[in-house]
C-alpha cells in the first residue's frame, strides 16, 4: 500500500515538479541565450546553449517515459511559460547592451547637451530641419542600465521633448565614460562590462 501510495506521489507530483522547474532552467537560459545572440555575445551564447539543451533533454525524456502522465504535460508546458518570463526579469536586472539615444530638440536649446556632457554621457549634435522649423538632433550611445538616468535628464530638461532608443548591436573606438575604450571578446568575464561610449564621430566643444 505504501509503495502504490509513493509511486502514486513521486508520478503525480515529485515528477511533475522536477520536470516543471528543469522546464524554467532551461527556457530562462534559452531566453537570455536568444537575447545575447542578439547582442552580439558570440562567445557567451554557445556556452549558455549547451546547459539549455542539456536540461532540456533531461526533462524531456522524463516526459516520454510517462506519457500516461497528463501531470507532466501540463508542468512541461506552464514550465515553458514561467521560463520565458524569468528570463525576461533576468536580462532586464542584468541591463545588458548599448542603446542610441535620439533627442529632437529646438535648434537654440543648449541645456540638454550641457547637462548629459556634465553627467559623463558624450554628444553629437547634428543641425536639422523638421517641420516646424530648425531643429537639433542630439546623439548619446549608453549602456541599457543608464537609460533611467538618460531619460530624467532629457524629461528634466524639457518634458516635450521628441526621442527614440535603439539597440546598438556593437560600438566600435570612441570616447568612454571611464575614459577607456571597448575591446569586446577580449575575456570571457568581460562580456557583462560594456563600457560607454559617447559621441559617433566627433567629440564637440
Amino acid at each position: 500500500m505504501e509503495g502504490i501510495l509513493g509511486s502514486g506521489l513521486f508520478n503525480w507530483l515529485i515528477l511533475p515538479l522536477l520536470i516543471f522547474f528543469s522546464r524554467i532552467i532551461d527556457v530562462t537560459i534559452g531566453t537570455i541565450r536568444i537575447i545575447f545572440v542578439s547582442r552580439g555575445k558570440k562567445y557567451l551564447a554557445p556556452v549558455l546553449g549547451f546547459f539549455e539543451v542539456l536540461v532540456w533533454i533531461v526533462a524531456i525524456s522524463q516526459v516520454m517515459q510517462n506519457l500516461n502522465n497528463f501531470a507532466c504535460y501540463f508542468a512541461y508546458a506552464a514550465g515553458f511559460a514561467t521560463g520565458t518570463f524569468v528570463g525576461i526579469i533576468i536580462e532586464e536586472k542584468l541591463a545588458i547592451g548599448t542603446l542610441v539615444v535620439r533627442v529632437i530638440v529646438d535648434k537654440n536649446e543648449f541645456e540638454l547637451k550641457e547637462q548629459l556632457a556634465k553627467s559623463g554621457f558624450g554628444v553629437t549634435v547634428v543641425d536639422a530641419e523638421g517641420k516646424n522649423g530648425d531643429v537639433k538632433i542630439i546623439y548619446t550611445i549608453i549602456k541599457r542600465k543608464e537609460l533611467q538616468e538618460v531619460v530624467r535628464i532629457i524629461e528634466g530638461c524639457n518634458s516635450k521633448a521628441f526621442y527614440s532608443i535603439e539597440d546598438a548591436r556593437k560600438v566600435n573606438k570612441g570616447i568612454f565614460r571611464t575614459g577607456t575604450l571597448s575591446h569586446e571578446g577580449t575575456r570571457f568575464f568581460n562580456l557583462f562590462k560594456i563600457h560607454r561610449m559617447f559621441g559617433l564621430n566627433k567629440k564637440m566643444k
